[in-house]
């Protein structure tokens, strides 16, 4: 750990609004397949052959064969222990929010609820007209077409060269800039727009905590900062009132 990182666990119970924001780094204890670095999926595959508008509607077929075989990785994956602490402090405290930069579902599979997931989800379908959404963990995606134009749907994805979505943004700033307490775990924190919620965190005053094992860019502006994976630093960091008992 380093040199400016508390030893003693922090209390949640003493902080009124906790944002957890959470990146590849959670998931990749899991075995879920980063996007970036070594052995990541783009190393692989070309992001502009799989993962961009102007890709799906040149050859949806191939893209959503790419995106299935990414959903099946996934769904051989579980929630690990980081995911779970939580999904039982959200349980548990009423102010604690999960924004995340994750695709997976896995928050929600451990029992997170209301979960703001910024750059979308693999569990779920959009139509690139309508913006309708239509949940696919029942079928297969090639099967799908939107029921007010019969376009092909597309996975519910933030791609290369998509815009963001705004109403995740916005609900997200809100409870960024309301915590009193910011803890990001698992992501760089410098990859924009996301990256703004670190800078906002430490404007608007809460206290900040990073839970990474290495150092990143933006470590400078957090107070507390821990060099170790997710699924033994949160426990360790945020224990349960029971846990000792």
């Amino acid at each position: 750990m380093d040199s400016n990182t508390s030893a003693q666990p922090f209390r949640l119970d003493d902080y009124a609004r906790v944002v957890f924001f959470t990146g590849a780094g959670v998931s990749a204890e899991s075995g879920v397949p980063t996007y970036r670095g070594k052995g990541g999926i783009w190393g692989e595959y070309d992001p502009e052959q799989v993962a961009c508008q102007a890709a799906f509607d040149r050859d949806p077929g191939f893209v959503l064969d790419f995106h299935e075989k990414r959903r099946a990785q996934v769904a051989a994956c579980a929630p690990n222990a980081a995911h779970r602490r939580i999904s039982a402090w959200q349980q548990r405290h009423p102010g604690v929010s999960v924004i995340t930069q994750n695709t997976d579902g896995l928050h929600e599979l451990a029992g997170s609820h209301d979960v703001i997931e910024l750059h979308g989800s693999l569990w779920r379908l959009r139509c690139a007209r309508h913006g309708s959404l239509a949940d696919r963990s029942d079928g297969a995606y090639a099967r799908r077409d939107c029921a007010q134009c019969g376009t092909r749907l597309r996975p519910d994805i933030t791609w290369f060269g998509d815009m963001v979505d705004t109403d995740a943004f916005r609900a997200a700033g809100e409870r960024v800039a309301s915590a009193d307490l910011f803890v990001s775990v698992g992501t760089s924190g410098v990859v924009w727009p996301a990256a703004g919620f670190v800078e906002l965190a430490q404007r608007s005053g809460a206290t900040m905590v990073e839970i990474n094992p290495e150092a990143t860019e933006a470590s400078a502006l957090f107070g507390h900062c821990a060099r170790s994976a997710a699924s033994s630093a949160l426990p360790a960091m945020f224990p349960l009132p029971d846990d000792a008992r």
